[in-house]
């Protein structure tokens, strides 16, 4: 049957494809019917990724996006794309008045400038095909903060911004750039987020969740829903996926 949401002759990058919800939306594309274009710095792990991909002809390379030369040299290697999910990030929490300079670089570093630089040097490399899917990874922090996620929260919300600006500078060639805004998903970073919540009880997180604490899978269908045609119509937004989450608090 003939369907819209299928990736069906795409070729997609996946940053952060080496754990969490990078490597289940890697999984997912390539179940879909997308070549698979998959990135990040640990080798192991991202190789156990690739193991795991359904289909042939994909291709993946460990690098590190924040360093000129890998960015440069991964952009010469890869094939034209159809669409790239920004998953790469880390948490870092850090409470307000202890932030310093060093803080600053790791996060924005890894949050912010690794998908700005990353999309500007493949647009420049011309590896990105009219009518093209940028998804970006938010997250629902850069509404609702949560003690010790300051720059975190900042750099989610700088990319919410970025994203709108690309998606504005380049609808005339079809291209198309959203973002997802997940709340708490069960990953690695899930659980690091847990341990660094300064004042709040982790434990009474899952209960605010009326529809559960979100899986990787979760935010994979809503990426695929955003690389495929059947999105063709939307660009410059931001997806709040929460589980009902932000509803709870109209009720506190």
């Amino acid at each position: 049957m003939e369907t819209p949401f299928h990736l069906n002759n795409k070729t997609i990058l996946v940053t952060g494809a080496s754990s969490g919800i990078g490597r289940q939306i890697a999984i997912s594309c390539s179940t879909m019917g997308a070549k698979m274009v998959i990135t990040g710095r640990d080798k192991t792990r991202l190789s156990e990724t690739f193991s795991q991909l359904k289909g042939e002809e994909h291709f993946q390379m460990t690098c590190d996006l924040l360093k000129d030369d890998e960015r440069i040299k991964f952009c010469e290697a890869i094939p034209v794309l159809d669409g790239v999910v920004h998953c790469a990030g880390i948490v870092a929490p850090v409470p307000t008045k202890y932030i310093e300079e060093k803080h600053i670089r790791q996060v924005m570093g890894s949050n912010f400038e690794i998908p700005i630089l990353l999309t500007g040097r493949l647009m420049r490399s011309k590896k990105i095909k009219d009518k093209a899917s940028f998804v970006f990874m938010s997250s629902i922090s850069s509404h609702f903060p949560y003690n010790g996620g300051s720059l975190y929260t900042a750099s989610k919300a700088a990319i919410e911004a970025y994203s709108k600006n690309l998606a504005f500078e380049n609808y005339t060639k079809g291209i198309r750039s959203n973002c997802l805004a997940p709340a708490m998903v069960e990953t690695p970073i899930y659980e690091k987020t847990k341990e660094g919540m300064y004042g709040v009880d982790p434990e009474k997180y899952p209960s605010l969740y009326p529809l559960g604490i979100g899986k990787p899978e979760d935010v994979a269908n809503a990426a695929i829903f955003l690389l495929s045609d059947a999105s063709k119509w939307i660009t410059g937004t931001n997806i709040l996926m929460d589980g009902g989450y932000s509803l709870t608090l109209l009720v506190k």
